[in-house]
């Protein structure tokens, strides 16, 4: 029997190293339910730390806890469980071009044994409706912005039906009203479905709107790892810069 962990997500004293050090003695955690944002400014270890939680990538030191489980020596066959319940919202879309977009959101529910040919008609057509784009079910990636390309990624993400989903970068290039429609997504689908969630993050605004906990990235190490209220009061100068830089973007 696999001994389970408290926490839905941990990450236990990891340290991964390319060229530099990218996470050095990374230690932060997530329940259930919970939304986490990792902050702090490009190459800091944002994208590897999700990386991390899909078994991509396997720490040089240190454990990965993922759906209450030690991953760390996951084989790849192990690690499709665990990604049948962490899906991942990649900053691209990662859709297929060839097929319009309720076609890519069947084909996460291709393997569902469990649904009819209607059942699965529905499912897309419902999701559609969640994140709003119902009427561009019959249009190919290519002919969407970049923001309604997400909001499909997200659609066929919970397709899947999964326990927790990644983010990465979601508000990204998009115009500040595709970014607002992606925020109130991502709080709807935590509040109505109490989906665990991963947000990397530069947008403080989404982070502030979506997230229960904070991890801030500085040179590989988690520098803040608490509330988003009491982020704000920290005195460490990296972090009090980084709020004052978003503060004159903000202007």
């Amino acid at each position: 029997m696999t001994d389970r962990f408290p926490h839905y997500i941990e990450f236990r004293h990891v340290y991964k190293t390319f060229d530099q050090p990218v996470l050095v003695d990374a230690c932060f955690h997530l329940d259930p339910g919970e939304t986490v944002a990792i902050i702090g400014r490009s190459g800091v270890g944002k994208s590897v730390s999700l990386q991390h939680i899909m078994g991509f990538l396997k720490p040089d030191e240190g454990r990965m806890i993922v759906s209450h489980i030690d991953i760390t020596d996951f084989t790849e066959k192990e690690l499709r469980t665990i990604r049948k319940k962490v899906t991942m919202v990649f900053q691209n879309g990662a859709l297929f071009d060839s097929l319009t977009v309720a076609e890519n959101i069947l084909f996460s529910l291709e393997l569902r044994e469990d649904y009819d040919e209607q059942n699965k008609e529905d499912v897309v057509e419902g999701l559609l409706r969640m994140v709003e784009l119902a009427e561009y079910k019959d249009t190919y990636p290519s002919d969407l912005s970049v923001g309604y390309k997400r909001g499909v990624a997200i659609a066929r993400a919970l397709a899947a039906q999964p326990e927790c989903v990644l983010y990465d970068e979601p508000t990204t290039m998009v115009d500040p009203i595709m970014s607002a429609h992606l925020t109130n997504l991502m709080l709807r689908l935590k509040h109505q479905l109490r989906l665990t969630s991963v947000v990397v993050t530069h947008d403080l605004e989404l982070m502030r709107q979506v997230a229960d906990r904070v991890v801030v990235l500085f040179e590989g190490k988690v520098i803040y790892f608490g509330s988003v209220a009491q982020l704000d009061e920290s005195d460490h100068p990296h972090i009090q810069e980084f709020l004052a830089m978003d503060r004159v973007e903000l202007g």
